[in-house]
């Protein structure tokens, strides 16, 4: 018997619910089985009874909540064809590469002869730290929008990279403080670094280093990357110091020798973004996709419907609409941006032994 995609896929208020299968996808709340497509915090959270993804993406929750994060965890191998639910009711789920961040993944669902795809959060242009983006042809594709409007074209991202070395060569004596996601953002830029021949240590702030050294343990290769110690931070002149967004302006970075302070995201596009958080050097790298990529991603799927979560919903709706595509806004709530969904504290875990659980940089 057909289905149709209510079926196969609806929303709830903790998210998209799978009825067939009995899962969500990416859930905002705590349910039983949860099927999840990267491991950013707003849409890998702890508390769930069972949780699918792909190996890597297990590791990344379990350093940043715990090794119980939550109940049971089963690995997702990518293009490995998944059974969930039971008999005539049951469904066909696919893992396959999103190019967002390590381990992320789109998940394509399958009952009834039909095939919805979500994509989680996902970009084209190249990253040295994770598989490439899979195109995976659908009848219904669920995209991100986060910057889903025309004046989002982002640049090389190897080319922004280019321009903070020149200015570490222009400005030998000043720390250049480079603040980055420290899911994704922060170990791209430390490969595109590498790539671009920069050999020197690249120092962290402390809540980078978890992250960073799963990474090199995934076999990313980022080269030397010690830990800031309170102590070292007046003799890094000349150094590149990455750090979580809102370090910048927070009393860590003062103490390096005449900062240049530095903001690596999609959303230094704006000016007025980059001049509101004091940034004098913006680098726009995102691990989104641009307009131009998400539309060729919707062209490319060949799907006939699409649903627009996060972001700039309805400015993709109408661009759907202009090329005959069937399409429609999901108004999710609990999903973030790159500007908003990772933000990280600029105070470091306390000392071993510590009876605060966070003291001060």
């Amino acid at each position: 018997m057909a289905r149709t995609d209510g079926d196969i896929l609806t929303l709830t208020r903790e998210g998209l619910y799978c009825p067939l299968g009995d899962f969500h996808v990416d859930p905002v709340r705590p349910v039983p089985r949860a099927l999840i497509t990267h491991g950013h915090s707003d849409h890998a959270r702890a508390g769930h009874g069972r949780v699918l993804a792909t190996p890597e993406t297990l590791r990344i929750m379990a350093v940043r909540y715990g090794e119980d994060f939550c109940g049971a965890r089963q690995e997702a191998r990518l293009g490995e064809a998944i059974r969930l639910g039971s008999g005539s009711g049951s469904v066909t789920v696919r893992f396959a590469p999103a190019g967002h961040v390590l381990g992320s993944a789109q998940i394509a669902i399958e009952a009834g002869g039909r095939r919805i795809v979500v994509s989680g959060d996902y970009k084209r242009a190249a990253d040295p730290t994770c598989l490439p983006f899979e195109v995976v042809p659908c009848d219904v594709f669920i995209t991100e929008a986060t910057f889903g409007l025309p004046v989002f074209r982002h640049p090389d991202a190897a080319a922004e990279v280019a321009r903070l070395l020149d200015s570490v060569r222009l400005f030998p004596e000043r720390t250049h403080i480079v603040g980055a996601y420290s899911l994704g953002k922060a170990q791209r830029v430390m490969a595109l670094l590498r790539q671009a021949g920069y050999d020197a240590p690249i120092h962290l702030h402390g809540a980078l280093e978890k992250l960073t050294e799963l990474y090199k343990r995934e076999g990313i290769p980022l080269g030397e990357t010690p830990k800031v110690a309170a102590a070292d931070r007046p003799k890094l002149g000349g150094a590149i110091v990455l750090c979580p967004p809102s370090a910048i302006q927070d009393l860590w970075s003062r103490k390096f020798p005449d900062p240049v302070t530095a903001f690596a995201s999609g959303w230094m596009r704006v000016r007025a973004r980059a001049r509101q958080k004091g940034v004098e050097l913006p680098l726009v790298v995102s691990d989104h996709s641009d307009w131009d990529d998400l539309c060729r991603t919707i062209r490319e799927t060949g799907a006939g419907e699409v649903w627009v979560t996060h972001g700039q919903e309805d400015a993709l709706v109408h661009w759907c609409a202009t090329q005959g595509i069937a399409a429609r806004p999901l108004h999710m709530l609990g999903y973030g941006d790159e500007g908003e969904a990772e933000q990280e504290p600029a105070r470091e875990p306390a000392p071993e032994g510590s009876s605060a659980t966070e003291g001060a940089a």
